[in-house]
């Protein structure tokens, strides 16, 4: 798995992953692997197109 950071580096998980949660609700996963944990929050950085909703 790769993780790609805003800035733009990244960090290769190499290690099998054991689980995924996800806190209800949010865009914050946990992320477990054979000998790590990581805090992922899925951040948004512009708003969602928006449906062309003219009546011609």
């Amino acid at each position: 798995m790769v993780i790609e950071f805003p800035d733009g580096l990244h960090e290769y998980v190499t290690t099998p992953v054991r689980r995924i949660l996800r806190v209800a609700g949010q865009e914050v996963y946990y992320l477990q692997t054979t000998n790590s944990r990581y805090r992922l929050e899925v951040r948004r950085s512009s708003a969602l197109p928006t449906e062309n909703t003219s009546v011609k």
